[in-house]
């Protein structure tokens, strides 16, 4: 916690706005508006997975059609796709970004557009902070005419040619759960240029309620708006984002600095024009091997580690559906590994990660 958190908090019990909505939401929406440029439109909800179940469904999609995810991420960015009685298309990843490769991505798109099975929608990620090829997702959807949902649950903070994460996307969504950059302990927020698109995720996330003086639905709503009290928080978090974003990316650059010497190790580089917020710091390794020696290590020192998201066309909920795979993501889950990176790591705590590993390298 920032420090200012708890003052917020304190407002809504004090003027006993406690319920879903109030003073606290509509300035957190404010802030993450203004973060991300005023030509967005916030709806500050109940978490990031609930953010892209909405988006999903004000794209369109719905029961028997596909959508595009990227396998290379948490489960979170496809299950909603599920929820609605979608099909998932997995598309793997490219090596600059880690994040979804152009150029499967439009052999997916024209692989099932011959199929007579056009997909609906487009979920592309921003991994660990790492923008993904912006201007080449964005111009492939174009010229197939398919909203893009941007998965930016791990990028606040990030920028691609100087804009932030979060707004490139037809609707774009974002994660305040307890392990982001900053927390409202849990929550999220579906971003959008279109304002329409923002109030209708407002009316289904408030249980689609009818303009009517009785109670009245021609909708299916969900319970998906942000408290009031958990809003205060990420008012104060929002407060310190930048100090977050240069706490996580000193650790980043402690890290490489201390181990970009050895051959047996290697980190991702930010492209020209592309700035991380480095919510996770992570490694590639030369080898399987030497990747869970090195986290066998870590833990038997009582240090986290852990490896990269395993690919969701690789998990058994997910490994029947279609896919279009290069092995690029697979190679990465094998060789790469998360290194401790919270924002509150003392630096002698970033010297005992240094030097576990160290000891194994030599």
């Amino acid at each position: 916690m920032g420090g200012t958190e708890k003052n917020y908090v304190d407002e809504a019990f004090d003027t006993n706005w406690i319920a879903p909505l109030g003073p606290n939401v509509n300035a957190f929406e404010h802030s993450i508006k203004t973060k991300l440029g005023n030509s967005v439109h916030v709806a500050a909800l109940s978490s990031g997975t609930a953010a892209i179940h909405l988006g999903l469904e004000i794209l369109g999609v719905g029961k028997g059609d596909e959508v595009l995810c990227q396998s290379f991420t948490f489960s979170a960015s496809a299950n909603p796709i599920l929820y609605l009685g979608a099909e998932p298309v997995f598309v793997d990843s490219e090596t600059d970004t880690w994040n979804m490769s152009p150029v499967l991505l439009r052999e997916a798109i024209e692989n099932r557009i011959a199929a007579h099975k056009k997909p609906k929608a487009i979920i592309a990620v921003h991994l660990y902070g790492m923008p993904y090829k912006v201007a080449e997702i964005k111009a492939i959807a174009n010229e197939f005419q398919i909203p893009v949902l941007e998965d930016s649950a791990e990028a606040l903070g990030s920028t691609f040619n100087g804009e932030s994460c979060g707004a490139f996307g037809d609707i774009g969504i974002l994660s305040f759960n307890g392990n982001k950059i900053i927390t409202t302990s849990g929550g999220g927020a579906l971003v959008s240029n279109n304002k329409s698109y923002a109030e209708k995720a407002i009316f289904l996330a408030t249980q689609a309620r009818d303009e009517a003086p009785h109670y009245q639905h021609s909708h299916i709503g969900y319970n998906y708006r942000m408290s009031n009290v958990l809003a205060g928080i990420g008012r104060g978090q929002m407060e310190v984002l930048s100090d977050r974003v240069d706490a996580r990316r000193a650790n980043h650059k402690f890290y490489k600095d201390a181990l970009n010497d050895f051959q047996e190790i290697s980190f991702l580089e930010e492209p020209a024009g592309y700035f991380s917020n480095r919510w996770l710091s992570c490694i590639l390794t030369s080898t399987y091997e030497m990747r869970e020696k090195l986290r066998l290590a870590l833990l038997d020192g009582n240090i986290e580690s852990r490896p990269l998201w395993k690919p969701l066309h690789l998990q058994p909920i997910f490994s029947k559906h279609k896919q279009f795979m290069d092995g690029t993501s697979e190679a990465l889950f094998e060789k790469g590994l998360c290194l401790p990176s919270g924002s509150n790591l003392q630096q002698e705590d970033l010297e005992r990660v240094v030097t576990t590993i160290k000891n194994v390298l030599a």
